[in-house]
């Protein structure tokens, strides 16, 4: 009669620490992570995979690969998305990532993706995102990236998982020109207003329909084209690291932030906490299954 107690208590237990590993905010892991570029793909990809711990980079050419919705769910936890010069193939290759970030994945935005956005200025020849534009947190201010300096607000940071770690960053030329939408949630803002004027997010992002996009408006192939220290620098790499952490923990802010976890997100299981749950559940079968008792028969006498 004792058994039965400790056989819940232990089944109990088992959940409580499935429950911990399937859901703890925060809690991200190793993420493979899709480098979509139309230039400088490849070199992003080599610096991240030096510089930004935890993850793995893969590079994807914008510009001559037609890939499908079935090849970046089959091969990428997370897609980082930017662009170097605008492209013909943006709208497609927006529908696409938009596909992708309704399916449940992250979608992390650099510079110069404000760009090829169709509210940019005409001087860049704007194709458009397609579909990704209804899902990115971020309007251009009508100019697009400044080409002059940007500094992080320190006032301006929010506790978070997108800026755990991050006191400053800054720009010479490469960063900004964006007007958050409506529904964004801004984590941290340059010190420097955007063109019309008006506060210049630096890290935010939106949910939308369980769509999570990031937007990070510094050029992630920053280290490519200019000097570090010098051109740009600060917690760069931490600014980057954090967004593919928590893209990797589905966009569920960490305890302890100040911030509570967005109902509209609901986090997706890694493969090792559905065998762990699975385990579990098999486990609980198993042990809520009756005993059954056999009874030796009694040997009557031989007459």
């Amino acid at each position: 009669m004792q058994r039965r107690p400790f056989r819940l208590s232990a089944v109990a237990s088992l959940f409580a620490v499935c429950a911990l590993l399937c859901v703890l905010p925060g809690a991200a892991w190793a993420a493979r992570v899709g480098v979509l570029a139309n230039s400088y793909q490849q070199q992003t990809a080599t610096d991240f995979t030096t510089n930004v711990g935890g993850h793995t980079f893969t590079p994807v050419d914008t510009s001559a690969s037609a890939f499908s919705l079935a090849f970046l769910v089959a091969n990428f936890d997370v897609l980082l998305v930017f662009e170097d010069s605008t492209f013909p193939s943006a709208t497609a290759v927006g529908n696409a990532v938009a596909a992708y970030a309704q399916s449940g994945r992250a979608v992390v935005l650099g510079t110069f993706y404000d760009q090829d956005r169709s509210d940019s200025t005409a001087e860049f020849a704007p194709h458009g995102w397609g579909a990704l534009e209804s899902l990115d947190p971020n309007t251009t201010d009508g100019v697009g990236t400044a080409y002059a300096p940007r500094s992080l607000d320190p006032a301006s940071i929010v506790p978070h998982p997108l800026t755990t770690g991050v006191t400053s960053l800054f720009a010479t030329r490469f960063a900004g020109g964006n007007e958050p939408k409506p529904g964004t949630t801004v984590v941290a803002y340059w010190a420097q207003p955007n063109a019309l004027g008006h506060r210049d997010p630096a890290i935010a992002y939106r949910i939308t329909s369980g769509a999570c996009v990031i937007h990070v408006a510094i050029a992630p192939q920053y280290p490519s084209i200019a000097a570090a220290s010098t051109d740009f620098g600060g917690d760069f790499y931490k600014v980057w690291r954090n967004a593919f952490d928590f893209g990797a923990n589905h966009c569920v802010a960490g305890t302890g932030t100040g911030n509570p976890p967005d109902p509209a997100v609901i986090p997706t299981l890694s493969d090792g906490a559905l065998a762990l749950m699975a385990l579990a559940l098999a486990l609980a079968a198993a042990l809520s299954l009756p005993r059954v008792r056999v009874r030796a028969r009694s040997r009557r006498p031989a007459r």
